[in-house]
């Protein structure tokens, strides 16, 4: 496996472009697959997860592949499988976004169940039971999801979960609301802005949702959709950990591309914190113009602070004197990045579903093991500024989604490097 080998202390300083946003294109590519003939989206990022789900597709008896550097072509005229298997679903929960548009289509699915994931379980139990208020037949047998729908039906759907709405449910539920017959209405459904792009790129194809963005979608259903092209939004998780980079290492960042109204809650707790934030238009930027106070922190969802951020955040709060606090109510066990940093020499312990960071000790290099995608980037920004040589292990993570970040933060004037398997 590759690791990433940093050398810690040089202020991020330039210019960085925002690349599309995986947990946007991925529903988005997932909606192509309802219409018979050629899609076309823009600003797709070169990720690994975005690879598994044209792998899937493939086997699903689709067309699909790049045909510039960030835009796919995905033909499903020739739609024919509706079966996604464990050695495919398996590399990635969001595979199972395949199962509203297969069951729209071919009115039948059979998706194997994702596996389970380091930051906590996170059933699929709402994207049944949605799938069900749309009138589809589910049963769970042999590890896999057996649904069949002679006919969708519009109904309403209840979303509301343990922790908050479900992205992937109601996405999934706005899938198959598309084609189905009636008046779908979404209660308690999430809001982020990757919902919002979703239902863009469906009523680009012909579809007739309204309300995405708030708790109360409704669908009206339609018989066919067209294939249509579109523009994938900016990733907020991507720019909002470059915009943590530049304040953890004291530097001064511009990044373009961006929505700084997807970031409200991340730029207001680093305003809060003594960084400078500037907004024009599509760029956003941050400086530090001294030092940093600790602050509170509660994840939530949209538009609360991003659980995809937490780990990042814990990182620069490590670095501030003074004791933060970051609630984990979204993913309750999503710490698994505080052993780590700790081995950097951060002070961190946890409380429950509090994580208390006693902040300004100096962080030192050290070797890390990355145990998921955030904490990936969580422990290079600490490695960043960290004394001496930090080398973090099994960043195939990293590769799931975040594009071109090494080469990115070497434009940025970091001394980092990647240490391919056979290098080490």
């Amino acid at each position: 496996m590759d690791n990433i080998e940093i050398i810690g202390g040089n202020p991020l300083r330039g210019e960085v472009e925002v690349s599309g946003a995986k947990n946007a294109a991925l529903p988005i590519m997932a909606a192509a697959l309802l219409a018979p003939g050629k899609s076309v989206i823009n600003r797709v990022p070169r990720l690994r997860d975005i690879e598994t789900m044209l792998q899937i597709f493939r086997h699903l008896g689709v067309r699909c592949g790049w045909t510039g550097p960030h835009t796919l072509e995905i033909d499903a005229a020739d739609l024919s499988d509706c079966a996604a298997p464990y050695e495919l679903v398996r590399k990635m929960r969001a595979s199972v976004l395949v199962l509203g548009p297969l069951l729209g289509r071919l009115g039948k699915a059979r998706v194997s169940i994702p596996g389970g994931c380091v930051i906590g379980p996170r059933p699929i139990d709402l994207h049944l039971k949605g799938l069900e208020g749309l009138s589809a037949q589910v049963e769970i047998e042999h590890g896999y999801i057996n649904a069949r729908a002679g006919n969708l039906k519009g109904g309403e759907i209840y979303l509301g979960g343990r922790f908050g709405s479900s992205v992937g449910a109601t996405c999934n539920c706005l899938l198959a609301a598309s084609v189905a017959a009636g008046t779908t209405t979404i209660v308690g459904a999430a809001c982020e802005p990757e919902v919002i792009d979703l239902a863009g790129f469906l009523n680009q194809m012909g579809g007739r949702i309204a309300g995405a963005g708030s708790p109360r979608i409704t669908v009206e259903g339609v018989k066919e959709l067209r294939p249509a092209e579109y523009n994938v939004i900016p990733d907020r998780i991507e720019a909002g950990t470059y915009l943590i980079a530049a304040a953890i290492t004291g530097g001064e960042i511009v990044l373009h591309g961006g929505r700084a109204d997807h970031l409200d809650a991340l730029l207001e707790r680093l305003q809060a914190m003594g960084a400078v934030i500037g907004r024009e238009g599509e760029k956003i930027s941050l400086r530090r113009e001294g030092g940093l106070s600790p602050v509170e922190i509660t994840t939530l969802p949209y538009p609360g602070f991003p659980t995809d951020l937490q780990a990042q955040m814990m990182a620069l709060l490590s670095t501030v004197p003074g004791i933060s606090v970051i609630i984990e109510k979204v993913y309750p066990e999503r710490f698994m990045h505080i052993a780590e940093l700790n081995r950097l020499g951060a002070e961190i312990s946890l409380e429950g579903p509090a994580a208390i960071v006693r902040g300004g000790r100096k962080l030192s290099g050290a070797e890390v093991m990355a145990s998921d995608l955030r904490a990936s980037a969580a422990l290079i920004l600490a490695g960043l500024v960290a004394e001496g040589r930090t080398t973090v292990r099994r960043v195939y993570h990293l590769d799931r989604g975040y594009e071109n970040m090494v080469e990115k933060l070497t434009a940025l004037g970091a001394a980092i490097r990647r240490l391919e398997e056979q290098d080490i």
